[in-house]
């Protein structure tokens, strides 16, 4: 990979990898994010006291909750059983989210694989962060068997290079159990919760995601799930597939 006179990267295709649509962002596919984090960006100091303003005049937790209280989202049905998203608790969640990450499955795509306090800054810098990235584990009648994270998508990096709208709500996800993978399960479980996503939040008009090109079972869940692959963009260690999926409104009739 070598890098062009504006800082982009330019990385040869991957022929296994799944293509974007021709209707992909133009441009996007050579852009590439800076070396700053998702969890270490910081909201300007406006948003901050504003945010602040607003939690004292705040009626219910929900009411200053940049993700809308995913603590009360709630069970929703799918194909497979009741799932729930249940957010981190560290104590409880540390050492099952650390073995996942440490699955050779997973750490190719995640790389986090290593001792358990990698996982541990990992998950602490979102739940010590400023609310717009919520760890979860993901319950499927009652059993732990995935990882999420919920977190606003208009106040991340990646909104540097896509068209951002306010409250736009990104989903990172794996498979912890490697007996739930290969069943059709990853887009089932996506398509629950983008739409709870949807419900729950009425501010967001879309959910977004960033899947490895690489991981082309990842990629084929979010189109399963109603997603499109909008364009390729280039981040630190991997080519990725922004992935989009639009809220639906239906006219009244």
């Amino acid at each position: 990979m070598s890098l062009t006179d504006t800082g982009a990267a330019e990385a040869p295709h991957d022929p296994g990898a799944p293509d974007c649509p021709d209707g992909a962002d133009a441009g996007a596919g050579a852009l590439l994010w800076d070396s700053e984090e998702t969890l270490d960006l910081r909201l300007p100091a406006e948003f901050t006291a504003l945010r602040a303003a607003l939690t004292d005049q705040a009626t219910s937790p929900r009411d200053a909750d940049l993700l809308d209280g995913v603590p009360t989202w709630g069970p929703t049905p799918t194909p497979a059983g009741t799932f729930e998203l249940a957010p981190v608790l560290l104590d409880r969640d540390l050492p099952l989210i650390h073995g996942w990450m440490n699955d050779p499955a997973i750490a190719e795509f995640w790389e986090l694989a290593g001792p358990q306090d990698w996982t541990e800054r990992h998950l602490r810098a979102q739940l010590d962060g400023d609310g717009r990235s919520v760890p979860c584990l993901g319950m499927l009648d009652g059993t732990a068997m995935s990882y999420w994270e919920i977190y606003r998508a208009d106040l991340d990096p990646l909104a540097r290079f896509y068209r951002a709208r306010p409250h736009d709500t990104g989903i990172h996800l794996l498979i912890g159990d490697a007996a739930h993978r290969g069943r059709g399960l990853g887009s089932a479980l996506l398509t629950a919760v983008t739409e709870l996503v949807m419900e729950r939040r009425r501010a967001c008009t879309r959910v977004v995601a960033e899947p490895d090109m690489r991981n082309t079972p990842s990629v084929t869940a979010f189109g399963k799930a109603g997603f499109r692959c909008r364009a390729e963009v280039e981040l630190p260690g991997k080519r990725a597939a922004l992935m989009i999926r639009d809220r639906v409104r239906h006219e009244p009739s």
